[in-house]
């Protein structure tokens, strides 16, 4: 009994802990959809805000108001068009705050040929 006493805090720190891992890579592979469809968002038209919809639409668990988009030409038609997206992901289980902080920050860059111009 006092060996259980000792190890549960540690195996439910780990627990905890692999939780967190595991929203952190889902959101992750969000973040990466979502440069992806604003990149190909992007090398179909020039409209900002329908690259910012159409980015936020692939990741819907992903909120809003903590990504960051960034659209970067280079010319005209047939020239590439790069997609970066930032995410600020806080940390869910306050518990292990401790272990990652109060945000992760993750990024990912997608890049397109532009189909217009």
């Amino acid at each position: 009994m006092v060996e259980f006493a000792l190890v549960l805090p540690l195996v439910l720190v780990l627990t905890l802990a692999l939780v967190e891992v595991g929203l952190l890579a889902r959101d992750r592979l969000l973040v990466e959809a979502a440069a992806r469809a604003g990149a190909r968002a992007a090398a179909v038209q020039d409209d900002e805000a329908a690259i910012r919809e159409a980015a936020l639409a692939a990741a819907p668990g992903l909120d809003p108001s903590l990504v960051s988009l960034q659209v970067s030409r280079a010319g005209a038609r047939g020239e590439p068009v790069s997609v970066a997206v930032g995410y600020d992901d806080p940390v869910r289980l306050p518990a292990i705050a401790w272990l990652f902080g109060s945000s992760v920050r993750l990024d990912a860059t997608a890049v397109d040929r532009q189909e217009f111009g």
